[in-house]
Protein backbone atom coordinates (compact mmCIF):
# COMPACT_ATOMS: atom_id res chain seq x y z
CA UNK A 1 0.00 0.00 0.00
CA UNK A 2 1.42 3.46 -0.94
CA UNK A 3 1.75 6.02 1.73
CA UNK A 4 -0.87 8.97 1.89
CA UNK A 5 -0.20 11.96 3.83
CA UNK A 6 -3.28 13.74 4.82
CA UNK A 7 -4.08 17.37 5.35
CA UNK A 8 -8.16 17.57 6.41
CA UNK A 9 -9.53 20.96 5.89
CA UNK A 10 -10.72 20.39 9.53
CA UNK A 11 -7.48 20.75 10.32
CA UNK A 12 -4.60 23.72 10.24
CA UNK A 13 -2.67 23.53 7.19
CA UNK A 14 0.50 21.50 8.32
CA UNK A 15 2.37 21.00 4.80
CA UNK A 16 3.77 24.89 4.83
CA UNK A 17 5.54 23.51 8.26
CA UNK A 18 7.24 20.44 6.37
CA UNK A 19 4.98 17.89 7.81
CA UNK A 20 1.65 16.09 7.43
CA UNK A 21 -1.21 15.89 10.09
CA UNK A 22 -2.26 12.37 8.85
CA UNK A 23 -0.48 9.47 6.89
CA UNK A 24 -1.99 6.29 6.46
CA UNK A 25 0.68 3.45 5.95
CA UNK A 26 0.64 -0.57 5.12
CA UNK A 27 3.69 -2.47 4.21
CA UNK A 28 5.67 -5.54 4.94
CA UNK A 29 8.22 -4.13 7.54
CA UNK A 30 7.98 -1.18 10.13
CA UNK A 31 11.52 0.45 10.64
CA UNK A 32 11.62 2.11 14.42
CA UNK A 33 14.39 4.92 14.14
CA UNK A 34 16.07 5.65 17.61
CA UNK A 35 16.71 9.56 18.11
CA UNK A 36 19.10 10.95 15.89
CA UNK A 37 21.17 13.81 16.96
CA UNK A 38 23.66 15.80 14.97
CA UNK A 39 26.61 13.54 15.80
CA UNK A 40 29.00 11.93 12.81
CA UNK A 41 30.39 8.33 13.24
CA UNK A 42 32.74 9.75 15.40
CA UNK A 43 30.81 12.12 17.65
CA UNK A 44 31.54 14.77 16.06
CA UNK A 45 28.69 17.52 16.16
CA UNK A 46 27.90 19.72 12.96
CA UNK A 47 27.49 22.92 14.60
CA UNK A 48 25.98 24.65 17.55
CA UNK A 49 23.17 26.35 15.69
CA UNK A 50 19.78 24.38 15.48
CA UNK A 51 19.37 24.73 11.72
CA UNK A 52 22.73 22.77 11.29
CA UNK A 53 22.01 20.78 13.95
CA UNK A 54 18.33 19.30 12.53
CA UNK A 55 19.86 19.23 8.91
CA UNK A 56 22.38 16.50 10.16
CA UNK A 57 19.67 15.18 12.43
CA UNK A 58 17.27 14.37 9.35
CA UNK A 59 20.65 13.10 7.14
CA UNK A 60 21.31 10.83 10.33
CA UNK A 61 17.36 9.67 9.67
CA UNK A 62 18.10 8.86 5.96
CA UNK A 63 21.13 6.90 6.71
CA UNK A 64 19.69 5.06 9.09
CA UNK A 65 15.87 4.24 7.10
CA UNK A 66 18.37 3.25 3.63
CA UNK A 67 20.29 0.92 6.18
CA UNK A 68 17.24 -0.74 6.44
CA UNK A 69 16.59 -0.83 1.95
CA UNK A 70 14.30 2.35 2.72
CA UNK A 71 14.27 5.86 1.27
CA UNK A 72 13.24 8.91 3.32
CA UNK A 73 9.55 8.22 0.93
CA UNK A 74 9.42 5.53 3.58
CA UNK A 75 9.10 7.79 7.02
CA UNK A 76 5.27 8.06 8.13
CA UNK A 77 5.84 9.55 11.68
CA UNK A 78 9.06 11.75 13.31
CA UNK A 79 9.17 13.14 16.82
CA UNK A 80 11.20 16.16 17.21
CA UNK A 81 12.61 16.93 20.30
CA UNK A 82 14.16 20.51 21.07
CA UNK A 83 15.84 21.74 24.29
CA UNK A 84 14.55 25.21 25.04
CA UNK A 85 11.98 25.13 22.67
CA UNK A 86 10.52 28.51 21.47
CA UNK A 87 7.81 29.36 18.72
CA UNK A 88 10.33 31.74 16.76
CA UNK A 89 12.32 28.07 16.76
CA UNK A 90 9.49 26.59 14.37
CA UNK A 91 10.57 28.75 11.12
CA UNK A 92 13.90 26.85 11.65
CA UNK A 93 12.09 23.16 12.01
CA UNK A 94 9.77 23.98 9.41
CA UNK A 95 12.57 25.08 6.82
CA UNK A 96 14.67 21.95 7.72
CA UNK A 97 11.65 19.67 7.31
CA UNK A 98 10.96 21.12 3.50
CA UNK A 99 14.25 20.77 2.57
CA UNK A 100 14.66 17.54 3.36
CA UNK A 101 10.97 16.19 1.97
CA UNK A 102 10.99 17.96 -1.03
CA UNK A 103 8.92 15.30 -2.67
CA UNK A 104 5.48 16.13 -1.38
CA UNK A 105 5.49 13.07 0.52
CA UNK A 106 5.53 14.48 4.08
CA UNK A 107 5.63 12.49 7.21
CA UNK A 108 3.37 12.84 10.05
CA UNK A 109 5.28 15.31 13.25
CA UNK A 110 5.18 16.08 16.67
CA UNK A 111 7.43 18.75 18.28
CA UNK A 112 8.44 18.63 21.75
CA UNK A 113 10.30 21.34 23.63
CA UNK A 114 12.99 19.35 26.44
CA UNK A 115 15.00 21.10 29.01
CA UNK A 116 17.92 18.93 27.49
CA UNK A 117 18.67 15.95 25.38
CA UNK A 118 21.76 13.05 26.05
CA UNK A 119 24.66 15.43 25.87
CA UNK A 120 24.74 18.78 26.56
CA UNK A 121 25.92 20.19 22.96
CA UNK A 122 22.29 18.31 21.57
CA UNK A 123 19.97 21.09 20.76
CA UNK A 124 17.48 18.70 18.71
CA UNK A 125 17.05 15.19 18.52
CA UNK A 126 14.58 13.05 15.85
CA UNK A 127 13.11 9.48 16.34
CA UNK A 128 11.63 8.57 13.51
CA UNK A 129 8.97 5.28 11.95
CA UNK A 130 8.89 4.04 8.29
CA UNK A 131 7.00 1.83 6.57
CA UNK A 132 8.57 -0.14 3.57
CA UNK A 133 6.38 -2.23 0.86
Amino acid sequence: MAKISLNPPSLFASSGYGFSQVVVAGGRKTVYISGQTAWDPEKNSDGAELAGQMGSALRNIRAAVEATGGTIEDLVALRIYVVNYRPGDAAVIAGALRAFFRTGRLPAATWVGVQALAADEFLVEIEATAVLD
